[in-house]
């Protein structure tokens, strides 16, 4: 696991991007053979598109790096849980692996909020979570910390 504590921690300096654009700070990473070969960082605001999750475009990225919509034998590393959208585009692009930081309560889809291996999909999808678990969180903390604190200035 100390490869995948590395590609956290390269997930996680894209969720720090996220969080210096005013994102919700999720990063995510696509790993193949232990090479990185697609990064990305919410940018919903950025974008004004609700379907710009760091994982989404983390996704398209390696369909394009691969020129497919296969992903077989490769990993998502990303600081939060997926919510359902993203990770049903993980099922539909057969991805193998998805390791991720911190729980997500309210829309996590890998057995928080909802278990997307628990639906009658023809792929299921290995997953891991917690991993700086700590790290991850504090980020969403922070994020949403001071979102409230402006909201309390104006």
């Amino acid at each position: 696991m100390r490869k995948g504590l590395l590609f956290m921690k390269e997930a996680l300096k894209e969720a720090k991007i996220a969080l210096e654009k005013e994102e919700i700070p999720v990063g995510a990473i696509v790993v193949f053979k232990n090479k990185i070969i697609a990064r990305a960082y919410n940018q919903v605001e950025l974008l004004n598109d609700a379907t710009a999750h760091a994982e989404m475009i983390a996704l398209t990225q390696a369909m394009n790096f691969f020129r497919s919509k296969w992903l077989k034998d490769c990993t998502l590393y990303v600081t939060l849980e997926p919510c359902l959208m993203c990770a049903t585009a993980l099922v539909l692009s057969r991805i193998d692996k998805v390791v991720f930081g911190a729980y997500d309560e309210r829309w996590g889809a890998f057995g928080s909020k909802i278990d997307i291996n628990g639906l009658r999909f023809n792929h299921k999808i290995k997953f891991k979570g917690g991993i700086l678990e700590e790290e991850s969180a504090n980020l969403i903390k922070e994020f949403f910390k001071k979102k409230r604190k402006k909201k309390d200035e104006v």
